[in-house]
């Protein structure tokens, strides 16, 4: 009966090992979900940049105002029969 009984606890033992730390044990599952979280932020993140670069293409295709914005920032344009002032300051 002692056999059987140390037996018993020898499978148990190693039925725990490899639930617990073995290969595709829970370790494995925890250190999977944290990349997955880790993952989804960063798409997350990379879906938010893509919706303002995504609004930003329509507002250049449909509208001049936003043309108009940037090459008077980027380019330093101005319009016709327009002043352009520069402030420097100390």
């Amino acid at each position: 009966m002692k056999i059987i009984s140390v037996l018993l606890v020898v499978i148990v033992v190693v039925l725990q090992y490899t639930l617990w730390i073995g290969p595709g044990g829970m370790t494995s599952v925890w250190q999977l979900k944290n990349q997955l979280a880790e993952q989804q932020a960063e798409n997350d993140k990379l879906k938010d940049r893509n919706d303002v670069l995504l609004a930003e293409i329509k507002d250049l295709k449909q509208g001049h105002s936003a043309i108009e914005e940037r090459a008077r920032n980027e380019l330093g344009m101005i319009k016709k029969d327009e002043t352009f002032y520069q402030i420097i300051e100390k």
